[in-house]
């Protein structure tokens, strides 16, 4: 009677743990309740999760859960060639209830005081070591039938866990660069036209009465030249270095993007009372950020300036490509200018 109420008592825990792990959506809501379950199947206090760090040497104590006297610390950092996991792995001996005398050189062994042990090896799909499943008592309990089984169906949902998790790990990563990759211009590695119009389009949205965005258009004078003389490898170096330039001559807070071709927009933020004074200012500073020397791998150019063209947006102007069209306005009126010869 009472050993079928103990499992009856046992199959309820089960399943209330059952739904619990069925909601985990990380390694630790995953862990903790089999922690819980463990200690109930094994009759061991002390049940804990650890990562191996084989290059280093050394045990991490990853998750724990302690309802008595022995206490294995999550967080405890442990020398792997001293502890009872790597012996039992060594020795294929997965259960000890005589740890002080079979394992008596393992000092962290000693320390704790652990008398009785059982682990099992956590392997991902790759066949890699990641670390081990374990329970643990300061006094001797004999092995429960169903402690071998129910650890290693255990060990196998962490492993799928954990490669499940490495595995979203790596998609969002793929999704970040694609990200990236789709907003950064191949030659340059500038922000590119897609890039700009998102960052336009978020600071137009945020600006308040009292601010203002100036939209600098930047056109290469002579890029075709370049081109033609000294071939498009030559170009491709030269648009880089134009690039860099760039990015050394903005302020906090200022953003360059390669339009495409030859055409490049830097976007700075001003208020409003100031922004026709700081207007003239960043096409200056942007002038002369881009003429003058150029040392392109074996070839010397003396550059002298694109055509700069640059515009503050009007109150809560909303049209990106109304704003770019009047920057790229403003930049062929000073194109016109210089092949007037009316600016120097």
């Amino acid at each position: 009677m009472n050993t079928t109420m103990a499992e009856a008592g046992l199959h309820d825990f089960v399943g209330k743990m059952a739904e619990s792990l069925a909601r985990a959506g990380t390694l630790e809501e995953l862990v903790r309740p089999l922690l819980e379950l463990l200690e109930t199947v094994t009759g061991l206090e002390s049940t804990y999760l650890t990562t191996i760090d084989s290059e280093a040497g050394l045990q991490h104590v990853l998750y724990a859960r302690n309802s008595r006297q022995l206490q294995i610390a999550e967080g405890l950092v442990v020398p792997w060639g001293d502890t009872l996991c790597r012996r039992a792995l060594e020795e294929r001996q997965p259960y000890a209830d005589d740890v002080s005398t079979r394992w008596g050189d393992s000092a962290a062994a000693r320390e704790l005081g652990i008398a009785t042990y059982v682990s099992t090896p956590v392997r991902t799909g790759d066949g890699g070591l990641y670390g081990t499943l374990c329970a643990a008592s300061d006094e001797r309990r004999p092995q429960t039938p169903a402690a071998a089984p129910v650890l290693e169906m255990f060990s196998r949902l962490i492993a799928q866990q954990i490669d499940r998790e490495r595995m979203v790990h790596s998609l969002r990563q793929a999704n970040d660069a694609l990200t990236v990759s789709a907003h950064t211009d191949a030659t340059t590695r500038l922000p590119n036209r897609r890039a700009l119009l998102d960052e336009m389009q978020h600071r137009l949205a945020a600006a308040s009465d009292d601010d203002a965005l100036l939209v600098a258009f930047i056109d290469l004078d002579g890029f075709k030249a370049i081109n033609d003389t000294h071939g498009h490898d030559a170009g491709d170096r030269f648009l880089i270095a134009i690039g860099g330039r760039l990015q050394g001559a903005l302020r906090e807070g200022d953003f360059v993007a390669r339009l495409g071709g030859d055409e490049f927009v830097v976007l700075s933020g001003t208020r409003r009372n100031v922004a026709s004074e700081a207007a003239g200012a960043v096409a200056i500073r942007l002038q002369v950020a881009t003429s003058g020397h150029y040392a392109l791998d074996g070839l010397a150019l003396d550059y002298a300036g694109p055509s700069i063209g640059v515009v503050v947006t009007e109150k809560r102007e909303a049209d990106i490509e109304a704003l770019l069209a009047r920057a790229d306005a403003a930049m062929y009126a000073v194109k016109r200018q210089r092949k007037s010869g009316r600016m120097h």
